[in-house]
């Protein structure tokens, strides 16, 4: 049975007031503070891949195209627009030659140029025998060379044809970054005092306490409706509801769904929610005690009870989708598939694979995925009805997740282009973490099939192999998808601004008003 896209990416995206349909006198211009349970310890954009690191740095950095989020009546539109680059034409499937905008400052009062672009992708942050951020290099893994035609002109050549170009350009790690103030602080000191285009830049950055941005008046898309943004840290949910009943924070992000009513009683606040182009994972760690056999890692799977997980912990509101396989994909979406919730069978698994009661210890952080404690109390309690001996973990940080000894962790996986080299690809890739340290060893037949799909361009040839790759994922099981969660934020009423369907909060001009 197909399954619309509305109805899995746009349950949920209610209560919203965007900018553009304002009837009342916009407000003076004043301060946000967002209330945030976690934040990033730098802002280099690439270095901060992540919910807490995109949230933040999506207001300082542009990207050369950008997808339009608000054009889509669900905030998940997959269409491209004009951004850093005025325009594009492609030269075959290998090449694509983009005019850039000629009024844009960076911060640091720098006019930007080609020089920029070609610097930012062409150094060693992605590329090189060295590269400071290896895991950025799945994003432009096609890429053979930037160059600039002229001061306002570039042209972007990959080694193989590469129908997803455009797609890269305006998603993660497609930021610009201004070459002279990185060569002059070096990585680490571009990341804690990062120079970009966009509508904020830094004023303060305390990741035990706070991030503050203040408005770039010079800003290309006209001066920003904010005068600052502050990202302030209050790591308890309690805390966060309290300082924005308040009045303290304007906005608050990790709202759990039993929050939500009462919020919404709440005078002068409102709920604003969306499901992520974004699903929870597991993951199973190969090389962990117990986790070597495929069956046992497939049984654990089998296991969970995604649906309950949803009417119980998400009251309906998250989606469990058909795997690692959304309808945003279009074409590409493969019809017919569905995760299974299969107690018997998971025990059958268990049983051929000799498993013996050993412990699976399944590790978590408390805060950092809304619902993510609660759903790994309730999966302990289905892996025990199946007949395994499961322990939940409770660490701090992400270093202490992959501590010696990991079986089993949480981990999300966003839909970053519309096509699963956007999605599964990135995240579970040769370049991936988990690859890279051994957690997902038997890689050779999903491998092969991404690297195909990589360099194919005909579509109906791209639908095979992405379902024998899929398929090859799933045999493997290296992790299993729980569900797609939506993510709901406690808003005042006076702060018209749209959440999109991915971590980005986007405070330019066209999606934020004070009223």
């Amino acid at each position: 049975m197909s399954i619309s896209r509305r109805a899995m990416l746009g349950a949920g995206l209610s209560g919203l007031v965007l900018p553009s349909s304002l009837t009342a006198q916009p407000a003076a211009r004043r301060g946000l503070i967002v209330g945030v349970a976690d934040l990033p310890a730098t802002l280099e954009p690439i270095r901060e891949l992540s919910n807490v690191g995109t949230r933040v740095t999506y207001s300082m950095f542009d990207t050369l195209l950008r997808r339009d989020f608000l054009g889509a009546p669900d905030g998940g539109g997959a269409a491209l627009k004009p951004h850093l680059a005025t325009s594009w034409t492609r030269n075959g499937g290998s090449e694509l030659v983009l005019r850039l905008r000629e009024d844009v400052r960076f911060h640091n009062g720098d006019l930007f140029t080609a020089e920029d672009v070609v610097f930012t992708f062409t150094s060693n942050r992605m590329f090189g025998d060295k590269p400071l951020v290896v895991e950025a290099r799945p994003y432009f893994a096609t890429l053979e060379s930037v160059e600039a035609l002229d001061r306002f002109t570039v042209r972007f050549r990959t080694r193989r044809p590469d129908v997803l170009l455009e797609q890269r350009l305006a998603s993660w790690c497609g930021w610009i970054v201004n070459k002279r103030a990185y060569e002059e602080r070096g990585f680490d000191g571009f990341s804690r005092n990062p120079v970009g285009t966009g509508p904020f830049r830094l004023r303060t950055l305390q990741s035990d306490q706070k991030i503050v941005l203040d408005a770039f008046d010079d800003y290309w898309m006209g001066r920003p409706t904010a005068s600052s943004v502050e990202f302030r840290l209050i790591p308890e949910v309690a805390a966060r509801v309290a300082a924005l009943r308040a009045g303290d924070v304007d906005i608050i992000t990790n709202v759990p769904p039993d929050q939500v009513s009462d919020l919404n009683r709440g005078s002068g606040i409102e709920v604003r929610s969306v499901v992520l182009a974004n699903s929870h994972v597991l993951t199973f760690n190969e090389r962990g005690p117990e986790m070597g056999d495929k069956r046992l890692r497939q049984a654990l799977g089998l296991a969970i009870d995604r649906q309950l997980l949803v009417d119980t912990l998400w009251d309906g509101k998250a989606l469990v989708p058909p795997g690692h396989n959304y309808p945003e994909y279009g074409p590409m979406f493969l019809e017919g598939r569905a995760l299974r919730h299969d107690p018997k069978a998971a025990r059958d698994l268990l049983k051929a694979a000799g498993y013996n009661g050993g412990e699976i210890t399944y590790r978590t952080q408390p805060n950092y995925y809304t619902n993510a404690l609660k759903a790994a109390q309730v999966i302990i309690e289905m892996w025990r009805d199946v007949g395994i001996n499961a322990r939940l973990q409770v660490v701090e940080n992400s270093a202490l997740m992959r501590a010696p000894g990991e079986q089993v962790g949480n981990n999300s996986n966003s839909t970053r282009l519309p096509d699963p080299l956007g999605a599964i690809w990135p995240s579970w890739g040769p370049d991936s973490a988990f690859q890279n340290s051994g957690a997902f060893r038997s890689t050779a037949a999903f491998n092969e099939a991404g690297r195909a799909l990589e360099a194919e361009t005909d579509p109906a040839a791209r639908k095979v192999l992405w379902e024998r790759m899929l398929n090859a994922w799933e045999d493997a099981a290296p992790g299993t998808v729980l569900y797609q969660p939506a993510e709901f934020y406690g808003v005042r009423r006076g702060v018209a601004w749209r959440p999109y369907t991915f971590y980005y909060m986007d405070f330019r001009p066209d999606n934020l008003a004070f009223v």
